[in-house]
């Protein structure tokens, strides 16, 4: 049964240094916000840090890495974060690529229990290096192995208190990491009562999830989107 917890409370218990995070979220769409912030204010270091992409520069996931508590960067994109660019250049920051597709395919094998996957994105690459190489039907493949994390973070518009996770919008990756982290915090805008969510609406079932929580108040997570957008020119 989950726990409808603080999010400080759910980062001091669970973040811990040396620790690996998945975060949910695509450049600042369906981020937890509120708990990058309690982690920055927190500072454990050593992190290795699991998303999609790095974000942009100062801006949400980008302030783990301007505070200086990540060891490792997992994902498919750096490029949109200029401090995260200069940290990988001068050795501060270790960088481990994966096409985001190969990523996402990875932690669904970590969360449903499975032994990898076969894709034959990266053959002839260097993506190849030190990788298993199987042959099925005349075809070669690369031996992908699960991706899991010690804390899986996510973004969800409203959990029951049974944890049960719907979203809102784009969900990105936050239902596949949230199956394959040792614990789940759902950072939510709103909690309601058990039987309030429509079964079909459910996105993550509250098995999945340890941690409960409470991000910004609407209107002030709106508010950081936009400044966080006009902060590197997509809005006015």
């Amino acid at each position: 049964m989950p726990q409808i917890m603080k999010i400080e409370e759910a980062i001091k218990k669970y973040v811990k240094d040396g620790s690996s995070i998945m975060i949910g979220g695509f450049l600042g769409c369906n981020t937890p916000y509120k708990a990058i912030d309690q982690m920055v204010k927190q500072g454990s270091k050593e992190l290795t840090i699991i998303s999609t992409v790095n974000s942009f520069t100062h801006q949400d996931m980008g302030k783990l890495f301007d505070a200086g508590l990540v060891r490792k960067f997992i994902g498919s994109h750096i490029g949109t974060n200029a401090v995260v660019v200069n940290q990988y250049r001068t050795g501060k920051l270790q960088v481990e690529y994966y096409p985001q597709g190969t990523l996402i395919e990875k932690i669904r094998c970590a969360g449903a229990g499975l032994g990898g996957v076969l894709t034959p994105t990266g053959i002839g690459t260097l993506l190849e290096e030190g990788k298993e190489k199987i042959e099925v039907n005349g075809k070669e493949y690369l031996l992908e192995t699960p991706l899991s994390a010690d804390v899986a973070i996510i973004k969800g518009f409203k959990a029951d208190k049974k944890g049960n996770i719907v979203y809102k919008g784009t969900a990105n990756a936050n239902p596949i990491m949230a199956t394959a982290g040792k614990i789940t915090i759902a950072e939510v805008d709103e909690i309601v009562e058990v039987g309030e969510l429509e079964a079909s609406e459910i996105g993550t079932p509250g098995i999945f999830v340890n941690a409960i929580c409470l991000g910004y108040e609407k209107d002030e997570f709106i508010q950081k989107s936009r400044d966080m957008y006009k902060a590197v020119g997509i809005f006015k």
